[in-house]
C-alpha cells in the first residue's frame, strides 16, 4: 500500500515512515501542499495522512485540491483538536482526524482501519442461504425476500464492510446518518433491534460489544 504524508516536521514524517515500514507499506513525503498535489499527479496514492498547519498551502486547502482529481481516503493531523476544526474536515469529506502529539499505533490502527473500510466491496455477501446483495438493496434468506428500511441496510452494509471490528454507536450515527445528525444512541439501538428481527434465525451475526456498539461476525458453530 502506499501511503502520502504531508508534514511540513520532518520528524513527524520520519516517525510515521518507521512505524509504516514495519508493516510494509511504502511511504512517499510532502513537506507541504503544493509538493503534496505534485507527487499526486505522478503517483498512484492509497491513503494520505495530512497536516492542517504547513505553509505554501494548508492541509484543508490542499484537500480541497485533492477532492477535485481523486478521491483518496484521508487523515488529517493537526496540532489544534477544536471541534470546529474536527468538524469542518469531516464535513469537507476527510475519513479521520488526529490530534498532535498522536500514538503512532493508533495511526497505524487507524489507518488501516479506513484502508478497509475503502476496499470495494464484492457485489453479495452470501452465508449459507443467506445473501446480501449491496447493487440491489436486496436480502434474502432461502429465498425469500427479507424486507428492510434504507437505514437497516446501510447499518448491515456498513457492519459487513467492517466484519470482526468493533463500531461504536457513534460511528454508525456519523456514517449512516451524517454529521449533522442530531439523534441519540437510542435511534441505533432500536434500528438494529429491528434489523435483527428482520434476519430472523441468522440475527446472531450480530453482536453486541459491550459498552461499546456492535460486530458483525460469523458464528465459529452454526
Amino acid at each position: 500500500m502506499k501511503i502520502l504524508v504531508v508534514d511540513d516536521e520532518k520528524l513527524i514524517r520520519d516517525v510515521i515512515k518507521e512505524y509504516s515500514s514495519y508493516e510494509g507499506y511504502t511511504i512517499l513525503e510532502a513537506e507541504d501542499g503544493i509538493e503534496a498535489l505534485n507527487l499526486l499527479d505522478e503517483n498512484e496514492i492509497d491513503l494520505i495522512v495530512l497536516d492542517i498547519m504547513m505553509p505554501k498551502l494548508d492541509g484543508f486547502a490542499t484537500y480541497k485540491e485533492i477532492k477535485k482529481k481523486k478521491n483518496i481516503p484521508t487523515i488529517i493531523l493537526s496540532a489544534r483538536g477544536e471541534e470546529y476544526d474536527k468538524l469542518f474536515g469531516f464535513e469537507l469529506g476527510v475519513d479521520d482526524y488526529l490530534t498532535k502529539p498522536f500514538s503512532p499505533k493508533e495511526l497505524i490502527a487507524r489507518m488501516k482501519a479506513i484502508t478497509k473500510r475503502s476496499s470495494p466491496l464484492k457485489d453479495q455477501f452470501i452465508y449459507k442461504d443467506l445473501i446480501v446483495d449491496f447493487k440491489s438493496y436486496t436480502i434474502t434468506i432461502a429465498d425469500q425476500n427479507i424486507k428492510v428500511t434504507p437505514k437497516e441496510f446501510e447499518i448491515l452494509t456498513y457492519l459487513i464492510k467492517n466484519k470482526n471490528i468493533a463500531i461504536s454507536r457513534e460511528q454508525l450515527l456519523s456514517s449512516i446518518w451524517g454529521y449533522d445528525f442530531f439523534g441519540d444512541d437510542r435511534t441505533i439501538d432500536t434500528h438494529i433491534k429491528m434489523l435483527r428481527n428482520n434476519l430472523g434465525k441468522y440475527r446472531d451475526i450480530i453482536t453486541t460489544v459491550r459498552s461499546i456498539g456492535y460486530k458483525f461476525e460469523i458464528p465459529h458453530r452454526s
